[in-house]
């Protein structure tokens, strides 16, 4: 008999499909094919970096504002499926169109880029919502960190297919340009994303809701204010999502500027395809490690662990110069990008009513969201102000320092959830 249920598989192989995405669209081939459509375009590397960053603080902007409207509604009966179906496909879809967009209209690319992200941050939204249906609090923290490891693990298949055909195409081993071999890439993304969407839109359902009653929308609207009031009386939630704040603001800026950083230190594009390859598999089991010693150290410990490393990761970053460094510093991220947000999840979800787990992983995502806004933010203008990358991403240490402090003030959930 399997360890996990069905549902429980289910909802972790979301990660498998949809973490092409991520390394493939968010962190590795795209930022490489858009820096090139720039560069070509005569755009300067430190502002097509900060271009990227702008374009990444509007969508998180956009999702933002969103999520936790559309969380609210996504608490009834039978709607978080729906909100769940239409990101995903949106994603999908735009996934598939930057296959097809000039390659010497870098805007438009970027343009596409936002609503395919939109669709892939706004489908995790309510994918996020869905651990309180799939399983119980005692395995939160080990589904959570399944998923991760499910998703880093998932997304090399495709990743090394894309790699290869690039290498290939650089190479003239085959008769393709390497502009073709990336179109590839993101067209193989959107294959992997749909094929392995299938099983969680067909397993997983809503158990937990609130029966519908009266105008959807404007009974939202009044649980969403009501709940904006209350969590302020959870001293442990509010805290921890100031945290969280702070904290997941660093990693989700590293993740998704590393590769433009790679690109202004002039580490050649193979050797990053190469190196976020291996920081894929890398990551995987070190997100099931983590998720093992949350068992038996508690999730708030592990943060700890997780934030620490990342704040060696701005330090060394600022001294960074060669591709070995830039290898020290990839393998640093992996032992605790994927463990870091596998546990934010579980430890929030231990911590918020389940029936109305949608709304307030609203609220959870709209906090991440800003921070993600911020951080891009801080990064662009740093880069641009001192035409030096290293410096916006040493500027990053501020943000895991303040997430910490803030963390150790959060106190443990109690066995029924959540805490005053």
């Amino acid at each position: 008999m399997s360890k996990f249920t069905k549902q429980e598989n289910s909802w972790a192989m979301y990660d498998w499909g949809s973490s092409a995405y991520t390394i493939i669209i968010t962190t590795a081939v795209f930022p490489i094919f858009y820096k090139s459509s720039a560069t070509a375009a005569g755009v300067s590397a430190a502002n097509s970096t900060a271009y990227l960053g702008y374009t990444i603080a509007i969508f998180t902007f956009i999702l933002a504002m969103l999520g936790p409207i559309l969380g609210s509604i996504a608490d009834y009966r039978g709607m978080k499926k729906k909100f769940f179906n239409f990101f995903t496909l949106l994603g999908i879809l735009f996934t598939a169109l930057l296959a097809i967009i000039p390659f010497d209209n870098w805007l438009l690319l970027l343009i596409c880029y936002t609503i395919a992200a939109l669709g892939a941050t706004g489908s995790n939204v309510f994918y996020d919502g869905f651990i309180v249906d799939v399983t119980t609090d005692k395995r939160m923290h080990e589904v959570s960190s399944r998923g991760y490891s499910l998703g880093y693990i998932g997304s090399t298949i495709p990743f090394l297919i894309s790699i290869i055909i690039i290498l290939l195409a650089s190479n003239e081993v085959i008769p393709i340009s390497s502009i073709t071999a990336s179109r590839i890439s993101f067209i193989i993304t959107a294959i992997w994303w749909v094929v392995f969407s299938i099983p969680m839109i067909k397993n997983v359902h809503q158990l937990h809701f609130i029966e519908r009653d009266g105008n959807q929308i404007v009974q939202s609207f009044r649980r969403l204010g009501k709940t904006f009031k209350e969590i302020r009386k959870y001293r442990a939630l509010f805290l921890f999502l100031l945290a969280y704040f702070f904290y997941i603001d660093g990693v989700g800026t590293i993740i998704n500027m590393s590769t433009a950083y790679g690109t202004d230190l002039g580490i050649d594009t193979n050797s990053l395809l190469i190196i976020l390859f291996v920081t894929q598999v890398v990551a995987a089991p070190f997100a099931i490690i983590f998720g093992k010693l949350a068992g038996r150290f508690s999730e708030k410990k592990m943060l700890y662990v997780g934030i620490f490393i990342y704040i060696i990761v701005c330090s060394y970053a600022f001294f960074l110069k060669t591709v070995i460094d830039f290898w020290i510093l990839a393998m640093l991220v992996a032992t605790s990008q994927g463990g870091i947000q596998a546990l934010s999840r579980s430890y929030f979800a231990k911590l918020i009513p389940k029936k109305n787990s949608n709304e307030f992983f609203g609220f959870y995502n709209i906090f991440g969201k800003f921070a993600s806004i911020m951080g891009p933010l801080l990064v662009a203008f740093t880069t641009q102000l001192t035409g030096k990358s290293n410096y916006g991403v040493f500027s990053l240490i501020i943000l895991f320092v303040i997430g910490i402090i803030l963390l150790s003030r959060v106190p443990e959930p109690t066995p029924n959830g959540v805490v005053e």
